[in-house]
């Protein structure tokens, strides 16, 4: 049985607490991981991965101690394995350049300034991860509970 893994980073212990309580309704239908550093959150990919877990979506802050978050997106997204992988940079930091990086170099898909709106927060990463399961090729109605309607049916057509 397939599982759906969304993985949460930031190196601020208080946003990425937010961030897992904004993501609490996704909690009985996906495995939801929280990381500290963008190493810590690709050991874990490479981990999930290797024991035949994927990894729907990526939400992760752009500066942080080591790699930025959008060189953690651009890497993932560089990643033959995470082709599909869903990506959202969550920042209060971010340049103009940045932004341009992060959408052209690790396509990411959507881009939160903080302080975010949690119900935004949260209808993203349903619709994204809707999307993932559909590119995926995997059988939506599994989750049909909690994914975002609007895609399955425009997907469904």
């Amino acid at each position: 049985m397939e599982k759906l893994n969304i993985i949460c980073v930031d190196d601020q212990r208080e946003v990425l607490s937010a961030v897992l309580k904004d993501l609490a309704p996704l909690n009985d239908f996906f495995n939801v991981e929280d990381c500290e550093s963008a190493d810590e959150a690709l050991e874990l990919i490479d981990e999930l991965d290797a024991e035949g877990e994927f990894i729907a979506l990526v939400i992760s802050d752009h500066v942080m101690p080591g790699k930025t978050g959008v060189e953690l997106l651009t890497e993932i997204s560089q990643d033959m394995r995470f082709t599909q992988t869903k990506k959202v940079l969550l920042t209060g930091q971010a340049t103009h350049q940045d932004t341009i990086e992060a959408i052209n170099r690790a396509r990411i898909e959507s881009y939160f300034e903080k302080p975010w709106k949690a119900e935004a927060l949260l209808t993203t990463a349903r619709s994204l991860i809707t999307e993932y399961i559909f590119d995926m090729g995997l059988d939506y109605q599994r989750w049909a509970d909690i994914l975002d309607n609007s895609v399955v049916f425009r997907r469904l057509r």
